[in-house]
């Protein structure tokens, strides 16, 4: 059953949203009838409006939830309706809710429960007493409650009778709707999240010593902060709890929720004779009922929202990840580092197919230095080797030394040395999809193999793996999973349709992420592939098993097929634009080859000119913008970083010291740079840019290449603290695209201790310190 038509669920969303209602109706009926973001971001701009994908990801999860709204709103209403107890004020304060939680507040008192002592209290007849004390204060508890004993219903004694008359009472105060939004209200805007360490847990809990004795505004804590304090619960050496600004717990003053219970149910201290009792039971309303109840509700959703924030940034820097620029169809040879184990060596060729494999002993204890290089520059030689890929996990420095002196002493080869993030390679490696790719190479090399294809196109490697195991990601293990999992298939879903995949090298994996695919196809198609040859045009993806005519639409267009019989089937062109294409050659008397590519001549064609009821304005110049550039890569232009020589490890780091690195993660705080030591060093929001910064998404991102410089080191604690101001100039490449993400851990900072009355620290950062102040900011911040 479902109260609110779709038409109010499309009002919402458009109000949400600022569009049309009729964009968002649109929306909604394609995505119901099995389209997914992507297509209809780039191939249905006429019916939603021109929606973009952001747009539709929102809409998409905003459905949900409304829906989700919906189906509950209908369950409590049926549940009251069969209690007999749904009044025509209750239904329409039902039908007007717009949250989850007040649609709870509102079910609450209807809501089976478990036998309580309010019940229990009910039928031993206390319902009057508690009626009548508290319509008429003036009436003496004690002697009412005479009236009510009846010791076969456990009521014994006066303090029996009254401590029933409480119960009820309590629970009536504790199920009123309006009194819990007053009371929520009035916490979300003066609570204060406390956290203090379990006192025996000091020592195991080192690592959360920023939060042993912490509070701040529940309005104000990042969602970074609040993670970490959850994870410290969560760990059994924080104790959280909610509490209110300016309110002192030792005094003798009633709790300011207290106060608002007791308004709320014209409650008064009058000097009557129930008055006492009275506040007792306010009392006792907030806390054993009502202060339990939303201390644990709001810290919920306190959570929620860092959940939320945390993945918002997650899945940015995945994408950032994602669309990093490739290096491209370049035969490239991958150095998985290792010290005893050795260093794992693999060439792949231009496609990513396995061309040689070896491993090699150049470090210790073995010290195969120049037999190493002789054996890389064969290998190099025999296969025109452009790029040499290193991953940047133990012994990365050292392997980038020995590539270093490969390149010196062969500049012949013409070789360059780029480090690549290894992470989740390990996961890959050990797959079951590697495992069916390379099921006699050993799983190390596997691991060589993944770091090189990294380089050529991080796009078509990394969907191999769990984009929770990349390791971009802030708490990723702590926050909601299945929230996680949703957002970063939606975002890895949306790179992959946007950049295009070629069907004829594609893997299953990366096929999978197509829009209208799942893994079944994704496997058929290369198994169609492998027996039949390459594809010749798209058309012949219909004799695919299990892709039938909604997937073929769904998919087609971003599929390529270069060098095909169509010329179209190389671009983002769909096959059902096909017609637009041959009417604007047969107007010029052009062949649709000369079009593509000839831009001089197609802005001189106007795109009204083509269109018609099928194809719109939005898709003729979509279609124009393909033909000039058909096919192009949305990515960035190659670039590596170099890290400064003799700079291997943290003891190699001074202050004032200017190094080039590449961010590899952004956080709220700042963003953290590999400088090429194993360590990530910070630059903290103050220290990003000459200007004040708000959000460190708007100057960095992952991938980007800057200049940094050393603030200072602190060994000992392996931090390092960076600045981007003046003297470190931003890379051409960041200013490109101003996007970021998140970060891989959480970072400490200077211990300050704010104590649970005075939110402000005494102690303050060595103001000759910028390495101190750095830490401190990003503890305020």
């Amino acid at each position: 059953m479902v109260l609110n038509p779709m038409g109010q669920l499309s009002q919402t969303i458009a109000r949400e949203l600022s569009v049309r209602e009729s964009q968002v109706t649109a929306a909604v009926q394609l995505l119901d009838d099995g389209a997914t973001v992507p297509f209809i971001a780039r191939y249905r701009k006429e019916v939603t409006g021109s929606l973009d994908d952001t747009q539709l990801r929102h809409l998409e999860e905003r459905l949900r939830y409304l829906r989700e709204l919906e189906e509950r709103r209908s369950s409590i209403l049926k549940s009251i309706r069969e209690q007999e107890k749904l009044t025509p004020v209750l239904e329409q304060n039902i039908l007007a809710a717009d949250t989850k939680s007040r649609l709870e507040d509102l079910y609450l008192p209807y809501k089976p429960k478990r036998r309580t002592k309010a019940q229990i209290a009910r039928e031993a007849g206390l319902e009057p007493l508690a009626k009548i004390l508290f319509d008429k204060p003036e009436i003496s508890p004690e002697i009412e409650a005479e009236k009510y004993l009846n010791p076969d219903k456990g009521i014994a004694d006066v303090k029996a009778a009254l401590d029933g008359a409480k119960q009820i009472l309590m629970e009536q105060f504790s199920e009123d709707a309006e009194l819990i939004a007053k009371l929520r209200g009035y916490l979300q805007t003066h609570g204060l999240v406390c956290a203090v360490v379990f006192e025996d847990k000091k020592q195991a809990g080192d690592k959360f010593r920023d939060y042993f004795d912490f509070s701040e505004k529940l309005t104000k804590i990042p969602s970074h902060r609040a993670l970490a304090i959850f994870r410290g619960r969560n760990e059994g050496i924080l104790n959280i709890r909610l509490d209110v600004e300016g309110y002192d717990a030792s005094s003798t003053e009633a709790h300011p929720c207290e106060r608002i219970i007791a308004s709320h149910n014209n409650i008064s201290h009058q000097n009557r004779a129930a008055d006492n009792w009275l506040e007792e039971v306010t009392r006792w309303t907030w806390r054993i009922t009502m202060g339990l109840h939303l201390e644990t509700e709001l810290l919920g959703q306190l959570r929620e929202q860092a959940e939320e924030e945390a993945i918002v940034v997650f899945t940015r820097n995945i994408k950032e990840l994602l669309m990093a620029a490739p290096a491209g169809p370049r035969t490239i040879i991958g150095l998985d580092p290792g010290l005893r184990t050795g260093v794992k060596v693999t060439v792949i060729d231009g496609t990513g197919q396995l061309l040689s494999e070896a491993t090699i002993y150049p470090h210790a204890p073995k010290n195969q230095w120049d037999v190493s290089i002789s054996q890389l520059q064969k290998m190099c030689a025999a296969h025109a080797v452009s790029l040499i890929a290193i991953g940047n996990g133990t012994a990365s420095r050292e392997t980038d030394k020995l590539a270093g002196e490969l390149i010196s002493k062969h500049p012949e080869l013409q070789l360059q040395k780029v480090i690549v993030s290894e992470a989740g390679a390990s996961v890959y490696s050990a797959s079951a999809y590697a495992a069916s790719e390379f099921p006699d190479l050993d799983v190390s090399l596997r691991g060589a193999v993944s770091i090189a294809r990294r380089l050529q196109d991080p796009l078509a490697e990394l969907v191999k793996i769990d984009p929770k195991a990349i390791g971009v990601g802030q708490y990723q293990h702590d926050v909601n999973q299945v929230q996680l999992s949703r957002s970063l298939e939606a975002v890895v879903e949306d790179c992959v349709n946007q950049v295009g995949v070629d069907i004829n090298t594609a893997s299953s994996p990366l096929l999978a992420r197509i829009s209208g695919l799942n893994s079944t196809i994704a496997t058929n198609i290369v198994q169609y592939r492998d027996e039949n040859g390459p594809f010749k045009n798209r058309k012949v993806l219909k004799k695919v098993a299990r892709l039938g005519a909604k997937t073929y639409e769904q998919c087609a267009g971003f599929m390529r097929i270069t060098d095909g019989e169509n010329p179209l089937d190389a671009s983002s062109v769909h096959p059902e634009s096909y017609p637009v294409v041959e009417k604007m050659a047969a107007s010029s008397q052009r062949e649709i080859k000369a079009l593509i590519g000839d831009g001089t001549f197609l802005k001189q064609l106007n795109a009204a000119d083509f269109t018609d009821d099928t194809f719109g304005l939005p898709t003729v110049v979509d279609i124009l913008a393909e033909l000039e550039k058909p096919g192009r890569d949305p990515r960035p232009e190659f670039r590596a970083a170099k890290f400064k020589e003799g700079v291997e490890k943290l003891s190699d780091l001074k202050a004032e010291m200017m190094l080039e690195g590449v961010v590899t993660n952004v956080t709220n705080f700042g963003a953290f740079v590999d400088v090429g030591v194993h360590q990530d060093g910070l630059v903290h929001i103050s220290m990003l840019a000459d200007r004040f910064v708000k959000n460190p998404h708007d100057v960095v991102k992952p991938g980007d290449i800057v200049k940094v410089k050393v603030l200072e080191v602190d060994v000992a604690r392996k931090r390092i603290g960076l600045s981007m101001k003046s003297g470190a100039p931003v890379s051409q490449q960041q200013t490109q695209n101003k996007k970021s993400g998140e970060a891989t851990r959480p970072v400490s900072k200077k211990k300050q201790k704010p104590s649970q009355k005075n939110q402000k620290s005494n102690s303050k950062p060595d103001e000759n310190n910028p390495f101190a102040i750095a830490f401190a900011k990003a503890k305020k911040d």
